[in-house]
């Protein structure tokens, strides 16, 4: 019997109907694709690791809650995550002048008025409050990785280290916190998006 290779589009609407192995599929089909890109770009494989992980929790996160958008191209927008997160990091690093434009990547994406700026750091403000709120209610391990990675911005390699688990164990943990939080933000009636 033949198996048909699944679209990225039949893979996202199977994950969104509880499929996990179909968002497995998809890492798997544009994982080296993905960090390659970030590598590009951040020139640390630590760093790149840190934020190819980000990208894939910040994937997941859009999935489910809905903001991926069925027309477009998959790949392309997981990209384009991957190149927020990598100017997040050179703003929050203010290594900007360390960056040359490419075709991908311009430093004038980057630059912002002071006002929107203030918005964003009311926004993140709120947000690290309304977590502080929600985290009591997780289960101690995913409470303390996700206080590391969010709150003491520690990397995947780190929290491993501390903990005593496997990076993939790790973010399995910050997976399920976040699937946790999630819910508990629709119980609470609480919004957590930026």
């Amino acid at each position: 019997m033949l198996t048909s290779v699944l679209s990225d589009q039949e893979l996202v609407k199977n994950y969104l109907n509880g499929d996990n192995t179909s968002f497995e599929k998809l890492l798997m089909r544009h994982k080296s694709r993905v960090f390659a890109f970030i590598m590009s770009k951040i020139r640390n494989k630590d760093l790149s690791e840190d934020i190819f992980q980000d990208t894939f929790i910040k994937v997941i996160n859009s999935l489910q809650r809905g903001k991926y958008n069925e027309e477009g191209k998959f790949l392309p927008w997981m990209m384009r995550i991957a190149h927020n997160l990598v100017i997040d990091h050179f703003r929050k690093e203010s290594k900007m002048k360390n960056i040359r434009p490419t075709d991908e990547f311009n430093i004038f994406d980057v630059i912002s008025n002071g006002n929107r700026v203030q918005d964003e750091e009311m926004i993140r403000k709120r947000v690290h409050a309304d977590l502080n709120k929600l985290i009591q209610d997780l289960p101690e391990d995913q409470m303390e990785v996700l206080r590391m990675r969010y709150f003491e911005d520690m990397s995947f390699k780190k929290i491993s280290e501390i903990t005593g688990v496997s990076i993939n164990t790790a973010l399995g943990r910050m997976r399920y916190a976040l699937i946790n939080l999630r819910n508990l933000t629709k119980q609470k009636n609480i919004d957590l998006s930026q």
